[in-house]
């Protein structure tokens, strides 16, 4: 058996764990993916992947809830950028601030936790650790505006004459 669990999306939507043989819902695709289980979505008619879509039906479900992620602001800058020249450089700083974020965030627990189990001034560790995180987010944070510098440029060079300041 493969360690990718298929799940089948029938035409009448609903979804079909073949691995535990019964339907499920789109909270419990959730609950695999918080449990870090490899999973792969596939049309039962077409044998299409739809894995990105079903996960995509599962972050609108979850951000309509109380405690949205996704600014409505956040939404109209991410939505401009389909079709741009910047469109995979935007996708890929998204994709590697997250993974950064979770790495420095599981990092940052193991030192609190360590830390703070044995410090007599909980706060001057809390901000030396601060003060040792500065130089990765000021490095991501160049990076993204050395693009949007490019992203200006290139602009610029497509559409002479033009106010990208919209853009």
């Amino acid at each position: 058996m493969s360690d990718t669990r298929v799940i089948k999306k029938y035409p009448n939507r609903r979804l079909y764990d073949t691995d535990i043989s019964r339907y499920i819902t789109l909270e419990e695709i959730r609950q695999l993916v918080l449990e870090n289980v490899k999973f792969r979505v596939e049309d039962k008619r077409t044998h299409e992947d739809i894995t990105r879509s079903i996960l995509l039906q599962v972050i609108a479900e979850q951000e309509e809830g109380g405690n949205p992620i996704f600014t409505t602001d956040l939404l109209l800058f991410i939505i401009r950028y389909y079709g741009d020249p910047m469109q995979h450089s935007i996708s890929r700083y998204l994709e590697l601030s997250l993974r950064l974020f979770a790495q420095q965030q599981m990092h940052f627990t193991d030192q609190l936790r360590n830390m703070l189990g044995q410090a007599q001034q909980p706060m001057q560790v809390l901000k030396e650790l601060a003060d040792r995180q500065m130089p990765i987010w000021k490095s991501v944070r160049k990076e993204f505006i050395k693009n949007l510098a490019t992203r200006s440029k290139v602009l610029k060079t497509l559409r002479p004459g033009e106010n990208n300041s919209d853009f």
